[in-house]
């Protein structure tokens, strides 16, 4: 769980949990009054993970024929300002 305070507030809050028969259920520190509006992201799932992780690795082989300085001098090559 992680959390942000200012002046004894929490303005912030992050926890993981798992959905068990349709209901999120968190972690039993996880103290919040009723009524919280809370905002449920779901996680990508180990499979998704991996699908992500090579697409990432696939585009990262892309960029061997890249020249060194593209971050330095990216308008020059897409728009033909002089390098840097």
């Amino acid at each position: 769980m992680i959390f942000k305070e200012f002046q004894s507030k929490t303005y912030a809050m992050s926890m993981t949990g798992k959905v068990k028969n349709g209901v999120v259920v968190l972690p039993s520190e996880a103290k919040l009054p009723d009524g919280t509006e809370v905002e449920v992201t779901p996680l990508p799932s180990g499979k998704e993970a991996e699908d992500f992780t090579e697409e990432l690795l696939r585009i990262s082989r892309m960029t061997k024929s890249l020249p060194p300085d593209l971050a330095e001098n990216h308008d020059h090559y897409l728009h033909g300002l002089p390098k840097k």
